[in-house]
């Protein structure tokens, strides 16, 4: 048996933005994409049986065409000085260290090159993070990566009024017991603040974006897991070697 997480933006209103509720399900290992379709139908039926439905699968093992272009591997963020960069590669080579970083020439290199770098695992500790002169301090630990990921799909913001079908969203690839960012959780996130109206706000400046979702957000409870070493965020085991979102 396996656990994963479905996020749901919850309504104006309730705090926080997102709800995080785990589902248990039979799990189907091996790296091969029928594999990882098989637990992406496997969660959503677990999810289905207590009533939450329609639920949409953000990765690139997606069954749906939006669920595969909000993957992080698939979206770009927009910088200035260096024109279009996939999501991924911004979110990694922004990444300080006591001993190193930015690495902004991982903004022309593909994701997976990305994220593999082996500086990001030899630098010693992250001590923030830097894009397009703003700055994001470790803490709280996914607030970097949401604003990358709202930056990313604000742009297309009407477009996305779909998401406000879905009752809820998942990334089967993420494992709440070794990572913290999940594409997930930033959706459900956009989706919430899209409900609210509070998106032109939150992408405006980095601090109505942190003053916004001030208080329990951030998914908090998963920063206990984490709180030993930020460099767990940074580890990349024989799994991730075999997978992309």
């Amino acid at each position: 048996m396996a656990e994963r997480p479905v996020f749901f933006p919850t309504p104006p209103g309730q705090h926080p933005h997102v709800e995080e509720l785990c589902f248990s399900f039979v799990w189907n290992p091996g790296f091969a994409p029928v594999q990882k379709k098989k637990n992406i139908s496997a969660l959503h039926k677990a999810a289905e049986r207590e009533g939450y439905l329609p639920l949409l699968e953000i990765s690139t093992k997606s069954d749906e065409k939006l669920g595969k272009r909000l993957s992080a591997f698939n979206l770009k963020v927009h910088s200035e000085s260096d024109g279009e960069i996939p999501l991924e590669c911004a979110f990694q080579g922004s990444k300080v260290f006591e001993g190193g970083g930015p690495f902004t020439d991982l903004y022309k290199v593909d994701p997976k090159t990305a994220k593999r770098d082996q500086r990001l695992r030899t630098s010693g500790a992250l001590v923030r993070f830097a894009f397009e002169g703003v700055s994001f301090e470790p803490e709280p630990k996914t607030a970097f990566y949401d604003w990358l990921y709202i930056r990313a799909i604000y742009p297309h913001r009407e477009w996305l009024e779909r998401l406000k079908q879905y009752k809820g969203f998942t990334d089967i690839e993420f494992n709440p017991q070794k990572s913290i960012n999940c594409q997930a959780y930033s959706c459900a996130l956009f989706v919430a603040l899209m409900k609210r109206s509070q998106l032109d706000s939150a992408v405006s400046s980095k601090a109505n974006f942190l003053a916004l979702l001030a208080g329990t957000e951030f998914k908090l409870a998963r920063e206990e897991i984490h709180e030993s070493s930020e460099l767990q965020q940074l580890s990349i085991d024989f799994q991730e070697e075999h997978q992309s979102r």
